[in-house]
This record gives C-alpha cells, structure tokens and sequence, in this order.
C-alpha cells in the first residue's frame, strides 16, 4: 500500500539529509520526496511517499516524531486529500508533428514551455495517473529528457497541518 506522509519540520540546515538518512537506516524506501519552505519561513513541509502496509506506516510516523526538528507528522493518505507531481518533458518536434503535441497538450492541461528548432518542453502537473498517462502518450515523439517533482499533497477542508 502506498502512504503519502507530510512532516513538519523546522527549516534547519541538515534535517532533509536526517530524516531521509533515518528512514533510509531502517530499510525504508522513498518513493517520492518534496520539500519546501511553508508560509512560515521557520518551518518546512517534507512530503514524501512510502510503500508498505499499516504497520511499515506506523513505523515511519514513530520514527520521525522522535526527531527534535520534526514538529508534526500527518498521514495525508490516511483522509480527503489533494495532491499533485509537477514534470517537465522535452520531446522531440519535427514540424509534422508539433500541432498533434500541442493538441496532446492542451488536452492534459500542460502548456509548453520552451521551443526549438526541433524539439519543445512540455510542464504538466496533475496526479500520478495523468503524468504517467501523458508520458505513453509522448513516448512515440521521442522524449529526450523528463524531470518530476516529488509528489505534494495537502489535506481537504479545513485541516491545517500548524506547529500545534
């Protein structure tokens, strides 16, 4: 099963390299990080996605409350949630084809970027499925280079996810 974790941490020098060496130490894999600052530049949001069942889950949450800079752990997968990758895509684009990329593109609300001679970069962001959809879609252009975020993910409603 697959968990999307939020932590909220301070926004200290070294506390990514802590946590992802933590989890890291106890066979933990991550299959998808993003970090960033939040609207208090003291604290940063650590999202990341794990793979395993309940207890795995219930591991990685004991773990990292035992971490001084971590101030609060959410299991965001665990309710209502939002949440979205962000990619950018170079293709190759002859002439012939760059009205079909464009179609593609505007159908999976991407908008391209950059443009060359022979080639445009595409950014998309969506959920996995849409990403992962638009990829196969592109794979017979030629891509050439792709880049993701990790994934981020925010609960609905009115949860706040604050430094209680």
């Amino acid at each position: 099963m697959r968990h999307v974790v939020s932590a909220l941490v301070h926004n200290v020098p070294g506390v990514l390299s802590h946590i992802s060496g933590m989890l890291a130490s106890r066979g933990y894999n991550i299959d998808s990080l993003a970090v960033g600052e939040t609207e208090d530049a003291k604290l940063s949001r650590m999202t990341f996605v794990v793979v395993g069942d309940d207890a795995v889950l219930e591991q990685v949450r004991k773990q990292l409350e035992k971490i001084v800079t971590v101030v609060r752990v959410d299991d965001v997968s665990g309710s209502e949630h939002v949440e979205r990758d962000l990619m950018l895509i170079r293709v190759k684009a002859p002439l012939g084809k760059r009205s079909e990329i464009c179609e593609l593109t505007g159908i999976f609300r991407g908008r391209i970027v950059d443009v060359s001679a022979d080639m445009v970069m595409i950014e998309i962001s969506g959920q996995e499925g849409k990403i992962e959809s638009f990829i196969e879609l592109m794979r017979p252009f030629g891509i050439i280079e792709l880049v993701r975020t990790g994934r981020i993910a925010m609960i609905r409603g009115n949860h706040h996810a604050t430094a209680d």
